[in-house]
């Protein structure tokens, strides 16, 4: 897995989906891609503009401040659906192998879902994460970022059907998620980076992101 790009992992994963998930089940998923897109929804800060400050709880309950966190250097924030999405284990993974470059370009990671504590614990846990996990549950500081959207009924009831139990996973029976984000904050708080897509099989690659830190 070391040796190939998270792109190609989602390519593998995409394409056994397909033969998996039946036509329907697809098109109803691309269709809530598609409407996210075209909705105000989930649109994202930009580029030059100051990130929201926010304090939450880490994966053991402990408070964290991304003030603290930017005192000592620039920060790769990166908002993910939660654990039980295959697309986010395998971007935080990746992100994982990088941390010793992340850290010796002088910056942290910071990865943030609307999971509870414990259901960020077991994510950090089975993906043998190093780096700060927050819980952003209720989504408040991804509303704040202008991340959030509310998953259509449909699309609900096929979550439903896969067993993706979102309302134990965030503790809320609002079926709201951020979309798939990555920012690089300089210290001073404005965003150097964003990459924002409506579609969470689209995200930056984490090399390329390590890669647009180095160059701050």
């Amino acid at each position: 897995m070391g040796n190939l790009n998270m792109r190609q992992q989602y390519d593998e994963y995409i394409s056994a989906f397909k033969k998996k998930a039946s036509p329907e089940v697809q098109d109803k998923m691309s269709q809530a891609i598609a409407e996210l897109e075209d909705s105000n929804a989930g649109q994202g800060l930009t580029a030059g503009e100051k990130i929201p400050s926010f304090t939450l709880p880490d994966a053991t309950g402990n408070e964290v401040s991304i003030k603290d966190i930017l005192e000592k250097g620039p920060v790769i924030l990166t908002f993910y659906r939660g654990g039980w999405c295959p697309y986010c284990n395998m971007e935080l993974r990746a992100y994982q192998e990088l941390l010793d470059e992340i850290h010796a370009a002088g910056a942290e990671l910071v990865a943030i879902s609307p999971q509870t504590p414990d259901a960020s614990l077991s994510t950090k846990e089975k993906n043998e994460l190093d780096y700060v996990v927050l819980s952003d549950e209720g989504n408040k500081t991804a509303e704040d970022f202008n991340l959030v959207y509310k998953l259509p009924p449909y699309l609900v009831d096929i979550y439903k059907e896969r067993g993706l139990d979102l309302e134990k996973a965030n503790d809320s029976d609002e079926w709201t998620l951020p979309v798939s984000a990555t920012y690089i904050v300089k210290q001073d708080g404005t965003i150097a980076y964003e990459y924002t897509k409506a579609d969470y099989k689209d995200r930056a690659e984490p090399s390329d992101v390590v890669a647009e830190l180095k160059n701050l």
